[in-house]
């Protein structure tokens, strides 16, 4: 039997969850469409990736007994939640809104979401090396190589902000 080792993505500061609703806060105060846009469509599939994480965790726990729970190190999280999902980092934290960072200048946001962006390609490459079930791989490749794409765009973002800013606007 195969556990999955902690939950970072599902509720770390650096997961699936905190990803969707930081984005999903910061479209509004970014001085583009096309920024907007953006933390929008990115946000929305950060909460598919969510659902994908979540997918994984239950199916890897449920219906595992309480003393291979304990043996995999997750008899706390049983204690407290026998087999249901629950927002919490690896180390049983739970989640908080604390993990969510929105300044309103769209640079700072954007270099943020950038390096969240890395910190969970790291992440998810740390966790393709802690299991050795070929689907949980092919899940966690897919979600990693996600991350990528998301830095890139949003890049490409950080670069249409600071145009955008460097010129003046005339009304």
């Amino acid at each position: 039997m195969k556990i999955f080792g902690g939950t970072p993505q599902y509720g770390g500061p650096d997961s699936e969850l905190a990803a969707a609703l930081r984005y999903l806060t910061q479209r509004y105060t970014m001085p583009t469409k096309k920024a907007k846009g953006l933390l929008t469509d990115i946000g929305t599939e950060e909460m598919a990736h969510l659902e994908v994480i979540a997918t994984l965790i239950y199916k890897l726990t449920k219906d595992v007994p309480a003393d291979k729970m304990r043996e995999a190190g997750l008899g706390a999280h049983y204690a407290h939640h026998d087999n249901a999902l629950f927002y919490t980092d690896a180390n049983g934290v739970p989640w908080t809104a604390a993990y969510i960072q929105s300044t309103g200048d769209p640079v700072t946001d954007l270099h943020e979401d950038m390096a969240a962006e890395q910190k969970a390609r790291t992440t998810y490459e740390h966790l393709i090396d802690l299991t050795d079930d070929p689907g949980v791989k092919d899940a966690l490749r897919f979600l990693r190589e996600r991350e990528v794409v998301h830095f890139q765009r949003f890049g490409e973002a950080l670069n249409d902000v600071q145009f955008h800013l460097a010129h003046r606007h005339v009304f």
